[in-house]
């Protein structure tokens, strides 16, 4: 297997938990009942029992415990690393902090589900916006909104770039993950963060990174994980990622939200659907241990 194709393989094999369900499922009008979601977890379950898996991602983040101990080097201090993508799922895929309101099961496939902003927003900042906000199937991005943005860090020799794909290169194809970790809630207020700036990068110390990541929302927890995204709601994700989850929210402007949507560096221009919280203790690491 030439180079080019063992990395067209592991692109595939790294978006399969996000794209999957972006580009072939539509919104359902209405909730799948709580037994698909339970038939799910009992086939992620199934599917990986003594397989060997490492621990999974996302998770109940004030739930410590796991009992999956097959351990790997933490990734290095993303400031050590390269920022190699950044992208948003649409509600929070982890549950902790100022995110624990659950949206529903929502399609059974990753969109209208996950956590959401648990505080209080006022009439103004959920006035809808003049203009919809990275509209797409599964709808758009609205005031009152939960996100989760992942800042994907890379230990290669890499450019940001679309995909988790840009987080290879031919020279290191297992390179150690970090995902840097913001939940946001989107409100119609002009003053609140933009999210062009959020997102913006330059290098810095022979590193790429992202100058504007929040600082004042809390000290990150830390774990270990994997790739999450719907498409592994019921296998495994193999990849190894080191986690850091800041627990709480800080508000963003949804005009700024749909700016960057129109146009930017890695080609994102909608939300991403959520995994399902992993349960089983087997698929999960120990916090704090």
């Amino acid at each position: 297997m030439n180079r080019v194709t063992i990395i067209a393989a592991s692109v595939a094999m790294l978006m399969t938990g996000c794209a999957t369900a972006d580009s072939k499922m539509a919104m359902s009008d209405k909730a799948v009942s709580d037994d698909v979601v339970a038939q799910q977890h009992l086939a992620l379950t199934a599917n990986t029992q003594g397989k060997g898996f490492g621990p999974q991602s996302p998770r109940d983040l004030d739930a410590p415990a796991g009992n999956n101990l097959r351990a790997f080097n933490s990734a290095p201090a993303y400031t050590e690393m390269n920022l190699c993508n950044i992208h948003f799922h649409k509600n929070a895929e982890h549950k902790g902090g100022e995110f624990t309101k659950y949206a529903g099961n929502g399609d059974g496939k990753g969109f209208d589900s996950g956590y959401q902003y648990s505080g209080k927003l006022t009439s103004a900042e959920l006035k809808p916006a003049a203009v919809a906000a990275c509209p797409s199937e599964h709808g758009a991005v609205n005031p009152g909104d939960t996100i989760e943005v992942h800042y994907v860090h890379s230990s290669a020799q890499v450019t940001p770039g679309p995909t988790l794909g840009a987080c290879l290169s031919e020279s290191i194809m297992n390179p150690q993950l970090r995902v840097e970790t913001q939940v946001f809630v989107v409100v119609n207020d002009d003053d609140a963060l933009d999210f062009k700036e959020l997102t913006e990068f330059e290098m810095e110390d022979g590193y790429y990174q992202a100058k504007n990541i929040p600082k004042d929302t809390g000290t990150p927890i830390q774990y270990d994980g994997s790739t999450t995204g719907p498409g592994y709601n019921e296998k495994a994700s193999p990849l190894k990622v080191s986690w850091s989850v800041r627990p709480q929210v800080a508000k963003v402007s949804v005009a700024s939200v749909g700016e960057w949507c129109k146009g930017n560096v890695f080609k994102e221009n909608h939300g991403h659907g959520v995994r399902n919280l992993v349960q089983d203790l087997d698929l999960l690491s120990p916090i704090g241990k």
